[in-house]
């Protein structure tokens, strides 16, 4: 679906419906839960306002029970938003980073750390003073 991105009724829902399939397969291959996260695949197949409603929504992966793991930094939809090029997306970034989140994210995937640190450092300062 990478050139032409389709979901059949709601993006959340399929893409729900698909990891919950695979960590059944995990589990049932004997995958301790520990070692698995899930990805909901920001910007593999999907559209601009794909990967937004994904990120509105993220907060339903959490009923799966596993850490949400995001790869965000400098993707295509910031681009597309911003009308920026890759290297000029670190603001776009930093921005969907902390929303992420503040929605259930737990792991990311970055490329400029010690911004990202620092943003996420003062969201987490702001919302648990």
């Amino acid at each position: 679906m990478q050139m032409s991105p389709y979901y059949q009724n709601d993006v959340v829902e399929e893409i729900l419906q698909f990891l919950r399939a695979r960590v059944e397969v995990c589990l049932k291959e004997g995958v301790d839960t520990r070692q698995i996260m899930i990805d909901p695949g920001i910007g593999f197949g999907k559209t601009v306002e794909n990967n937004l409603e994904i990120l509105n929504r993220l907060a339903q992966f959490k009923s799966l029970g596993l850490p949400i793991f995001l790869g965000i930094s400098r993707k295509s939809f910031i681009g597309k938003i911003l009308n920026l090029e890759v290297e000029e997306r670190l603001i776009g970034t930093i921005a969907s980073l902390v929303i992420s989140v503040v929605k259930g994210a737990n792991v990311l995937r970055v490329h400029d750390v010690k911004e990202a640190y620092q943003a996420l450092r003062m969201a987490d300062r702001i919302l648990n003073n």
